[in-house]
């Protein structure tokens, strides 16, 4: 039987750290972006209802698979199995920052 995979996917969107679990990410077909596949959630059996997960859960519904721009991801773990995701707000003085310029800039021609 082949072994499940879950990657914890944690990055940084309009001033805030997002943390997410999904069975499948790569590199994509886009340059610069990573792909990530079957998000996972909590299950809706339980009779406490987190309000962070609802709000993360709202956001992402009906999304098939998500490109995140590589510069925004701060880390992305393979677990054992998924736990809560969550949207937290990135704190001013701490040391996690998005990566200041471009990836890639196009070569200049100096041609005359």
């Amino acid at each position: 039987m082949a072994a499940s995979h879950i990657f914890r996917i944690m990055f940084v969107n309009q001033g805030k750290v997002y943390e997410i679990y999904a069975r499948k990410v790569s590199h994509g077909d886009l340059f610069g972006f990573i792909e990530v596949e079957e998000l996972l959630f909590g299950e809706r059996s339980t009779v406490v209802v987190d309000p962070s997960e609802e709000r993360i859960k709202g956001e992402f519904d009906g999304v098939k698979r998500t490109f995140l721009p590589m510069h925004s991801v701060l880390r992305i773990d393979e677990v054992k199995k998924h736990g809560m995701s969550k949207i937290t707000a990135l704190e001013a003085g701490t040391n996690v920052s998005q990566f200041p310029m471009p990836l890639y800039t196009p070569p200049t021609s100096d041609k005359k």
